[in-house]
Parts: C-alpha cells; sequence; structure tokens
C-alpha cells in the first residue's frame, strides 16, 4: 500500500511513517505541509491512501479532496482531526472520508484504522477483478457465473468493519455449513454442533479444542463489530451501516451503553456482551436472502 501524508504538523507526519514502516503496512511515497502543496505530488504519484488533516492553511482537508476528486483522483482519504464537532465530521464523511484518525495521534489507533482500511481496500480491489472478468465473459456470450455464499457473508462483514478479524473465517464456515444443509431452517442448531463441523473440516486438529477456540475467536469478532458499529454511531447517528446493522444483529441497549462509554472516553470493556446465537442468526438469513435473489 503506497501512502501519502499531508499535514501542517511535522511531528505528526514522522509518527503516522513511523507506524507504517515499522507495521509493515506499506510505504509512504510523499508527504506534504497543506493541501496546496499536495495537490501536484498526489496526482503524479496516484498513492493508494492519503491522510489528510482536517484544518490547515491555505486549503483544508475537505477543500483538498475535492479538488484531488476534480481532478481524476480515485484512492482513498482518511482524515486526520482534533475535530468532534459531528457536523462538520458527517461533513468529511459524505465528501468520501473512509475513517478518522483522532489527534493526538495513538499507534494502537493508526495501527487499526489503517490495517482495516487496507483490507477494505483488498477486498474493493479483489470485487473490482470479480465484476470486470464478469464482465469478459458476458461480452464473450458465455454465462456468468453466480456469486458464491462465501463473498456475500465476506461483503456483510466488511460492511461492519470485521473482515480482517482473527474469527472471519470462521463465521464464513460456519454460514457455509449451513447453506449446505437440505433442511435450512430458519432456526440454527446447537452452536457447539456447529462449531465442531468447522472444526472436522481442519487438518490435524483436536475437535473438541478446537470447537472452543472457534467460539472465543467468533467471540473476539463479534465484540469488535459491537465497537465498530457503536464508533459509527457516535460520530454519525444517520451512517448508512449504523442504521442497518446494530439494530437487527445486535440487541441495540448493548450498541447504546457502547456508545455513551465511547462519548465518555471510557476503554473497551474488558467484556462487552455477545450474543453469538443472534448475530449467526440474522446473518445466516440475510445470506440466504441475498442468495436467492442473485
Amino acid at each position: 500500500m503506497r501512502y501519502f501524508i499531508v499535514d501542517d504538523d511535522s511531528a505528526c507526519r514522522k509518527m503516522l511513517e513511523h507506524v507504517i514502516k515499522e507495521d509493515g503496512l506499506g510505504y509512504v511515497a510523499g508527504e506534504a505541509e497543506n493541501g496546496v502543496k499536495a495537490l501536484a505530488p498526489i496526482l503524479s504519484s496516484q498513492p493508494d491512501i492519503v491522510l489528510i488533516d482536517f484544518l490547515m492553511p491555505g486549503l483544508d482537508g475537505i477543500e483538498t479532496m475535492e479538488q484531488l476528486k476534480k481532478q481524476g483522483f480515485q484512492g482513498k482519504f482518511i482524515m486526520i482531526s482534533q475535530i468532534v464537532n459531528k457536523e462538520m465530521v458527517g461533513e468529511a464523511y459524505e465528501k468520501g472520508v473512509e475513517f478518522f484518525i483522532h489527534k493526538p495521534i495513538n499507534r494502537v489507533e493508526v495501527r487499526s484504522v489503517l490495517t482495516k482500511t487496507k483490507e477494505s481496500y483488498q477486498l474493493q480491489q479483489s470485487l473490482k477483478m470479480i465484476r470486470e472478468s464478469l464482465a469478459n465473459i458476458d461480452a464473450s456470450g458465455e454465462q456468468p457465473k453466480r456469486q458464491s455464499v462465501s463473498d456475500i457473508v465476506r461483503f456483510i462483514l466488511n460492511d461492519m468493519g470485521i473482515i480482517g478479524e482473527v474469527g472471519s473465517d470462521d463465521i464464513i464456515a460456519i454460514i457455509g455449513e449451513l447453506m449446505k444443509r437440505q433442511d435450512r431452517s430458519p432456526q440454527l442448531p446447537p452452536l457447539k454442533e456447529l462449531y465442531e463441523a468447522v472444526a472436522r473440516g481442519m487438518k490435524d486438529v483436536d475437535v473438541s479444542k478446537e470447537s472452543k477456540a472457534i467460539e472465543q475467536r467468533i467471540r473476539r469478532t463479534i465484540a469488535a463489530a459491537i465497537n465498530n458499529l457503536a464508533s459509527m454511531g457516535v460520530v454519525d447517528y444517520t451512517s448508512p451501516q449504523f442504521e442497518y446493522y446494530a439494530p437487527r444483529y445486535f440487541d441495540f441497549q448493548d450498541i447504546r451503553l457502547r456508545m455513551k462509554q465511547i462519548e465518555a472516553d471510557l476503554p473497551t470493556p474488558s467484556r462487552v456482551k455477545v450474543n453469538i446465537k443472534k448475530f449467526l442468526q440474522v446473518l445466516y438469513i440475510e445470506t440466504e436472502e441475498r442468495y436467492k435473489n442473485l
């Protein structure tokens, strides 16, 4: 991944570059101290991601984004800011910002945001290649391939920001197992049965131990989804992902509790209430509906 950093604070630029290099997230293709100086090098180097300060002299972050898009830049933007005004943050998202990184810079937050953005970018590139391949097949007169169950589940998990989490592959495998069954009841079988079915598909594992490991990985992944959606809700209560997923996949009171903790700047609680069965059941039903409608 190629990054370009635009920030009038040289210390901030250096810290971001250090995290990118040290954590193996890619490399910095260039940097600039303001939007005016950033336009030409960004358009010439075409980085994958631009990390851009919200408030800068000359052109601010949003104005710089608009100028770049008008001139054909198609990369992603991550905003860096101390701004907490919800209207301004909402405007930034409307203009195409993927994520916010808050000042003062926190290494853990930077690594988390850049990792999620990288995974989202790679997934979108893969989907783009699939679409292009299907377009070529259509042009040749062949029947295009149907989207797979795993593609549908990956899309939904990516929408919640958890496609790269440790339990995402386990969740995909469980939905795949459910979709293979002849009796597709909307009611799930016992979770232990599902964990064991997935574990049996793995090589050289103790099914009993691996089943417990699968449960823990899925629990952590769903907890990450709760945190992601709560963060979206704090920033923009009208976010499409927040409005769609929060009330369907979770008990909304748990999401609201986490939002209050984030607003109070409290750390993530050691134990987040996770209802695995509800999450998997809703995901299974939605996947089946989308698969039927293809």
